[in-house]
């Protein structure tokens, strides 16, 4: 069974999380963040799935009702979405990581999975979690921990694992200033990726032992982890094993997309030539929900009014109406006016530009309304007295915004 933690909030995504979950969070036009790994499950041939879902769901709850309906009891397939609601008592909603896991430790029981993966709902990658299981098997841990391999001093912000020659995970540390390296490889650690596989009647027993802990944080990555790593048998699993790659992808892929520059650069990306994340692997698809559209369409011809996109992704439904797209993104339902100019943008759904307007280096919400002539990314003092203006000079833009510029 997969186990997807999806209740976080994404503070750093700022604007863009302020009526959403981060795994609710648009992605590639098409997707959604958690589109990803439940995907991944489900390509590995997991057909077990819960999502466990906790601040500002309703957007989230309604993707995955959309786009996830599809899995069948009758086949042997479950598919639950398990918001917050005070099952054990009336007091706490999910307290973390770990207690989202236990408070729904009943219908886990019910369905007697005999694995479970735990996986995070907020990071961009696709991998073979079935790897992951027979390494699991095969070494007799009782958790096996997923890891990406990281330059050392890069691996400060995260949960860092000290392995020995065989990967045995023999100390766990929460984001540490002098990260301990990997045995052979002095500039590199290991890094925690948030994924987990367990035995799942060792996991009830931790969650229970966890939960009657009142010093515990309940969270797998400060209290879980560390506390079978120092009493019992954990074991590292490293990425590059189980990262799925087509031919044109050279390495292996994981982005943490928690600020607005690493979400604009991450969807910027998609626009190369060959980008470091394929999506168009048909061997390992991107299940999502899909909009019923029209296709994308690009009219008038004449210098300076000529609806054209260059090095660009164009969701169905999109209308360029003798407007200029550079390196941007657009998602489903987008609708550019005539004279208005793109670049480095990445637009969510049902966004409308006006005439004239030019946004450079920018991340515009869902369905904002661009007034005409408007001017973005070119005075970055005035950028940042009327939008949100990131340390690396992208502005992010709301339909709040835009109302307090009247």
């Amino acid at each position: 069974m997969a186990y997807v933690l999806a209740g976080g909030r994404g503070s750093r995504l700022m604007e863009l999380t302020d009526r959403r979950a981060k795994p609710a969070v648009y992605f590639g036009g098409k997707s959604r963040i958690i589109d990803f790994a439940l995907s991944n499950a489900l390509n590995s041939g997991i057909r077990r799935i819960a999502v466990a879902t906790q601040y500002k769901a309703h957007s989230l709850i309604r993707h995955l009702q959309r786009g996830w309906n599809f899995l069948r009891p009758e086949r042997n397939e479950t598919f639950d979405i398990l918001p917050a609601s005070q099952r054990v008592d009336e007091r706490s909603w999910y307290l973390g990581t770990a207690d989202a896991v236990f408070q729904n430790l009943d219908i886990i029981e019910d369905y007697a999975p005999r694995f479970m993966v735990i996986l995070a709902g907020d990071h961009i990658y696709k991998m073979d979690y079935e790897q992951m299981l027979a390494q699991h098997v095969e070494s007799g841990a009782e958790v096996t921990v997923g890891c990406i391999t990281v330059p050392r001093m890069e691996a400060t912000g995260f949960g860092v694992m000290h392995v020995d020659a065989a990967d045995r995970i023999t100390a766990f540390v929460e984001k540490p200033a002098d990260p301990p390296a990997i045995p052979g490889e002095p500039d590199k650690a290991l890094a925690s990726m948030g994924i987990y596989v367990f035995d799942t009647r060792v996991l009830a027993a931790e969650l229970r032992r966890d939960a009657a802990d009142a010093h515990s944080t309940h969270d797998f990555g400060k209290d879980l982890i560390p506390h079978i790593v120092a009493k019992g048998r954990a074991v590292a699993h490293r990425f590059e094993r189980s990262c799925v790659r087509s031919g044109a992808e050279a390495a292996p892929y994981w982005r943490d997309v928690g600020t607005v520059d690493a979400y604009w650069h991450a969807n910027v990306d998609l626009t190369d030539i060959v980008p470091d994340l394929d999506l168009y692997d048909r061997a390992w698809p991107i299940w999502t929900h899909a909009e019923v559209t029209p296709p994308a369409k690009f009219v008038h011809d004449v210098e300076g009014r000529r609806g054209e996109a260059i090095s660009s992704l164009v969701s169905g439904g999109c209308i360029v109406s003798g407007a200029r797209v550079r390196r941007s993104l657009l998602s489903t339902g987008t609708h550019l006016h005539s004279y208005a100019a793109l670049d480095g943008a990445v637009v969510l759904p049902n966004v409308d530009v006006g005439r004239g307007a030019r946004l450079t280096n920018v991340v515009v919400d869902r369905g904002v309304r661009i007034p005409d002539g408007l001017v973005v990314g070119e005075d970055p003092d005035l950028d940042a007295e009327r939008f949100r203006r990131t340390e690396g000079g992208i502005c992010l833009i709301t339909q709040a915004m835009i109302d307090r510029l009247d």
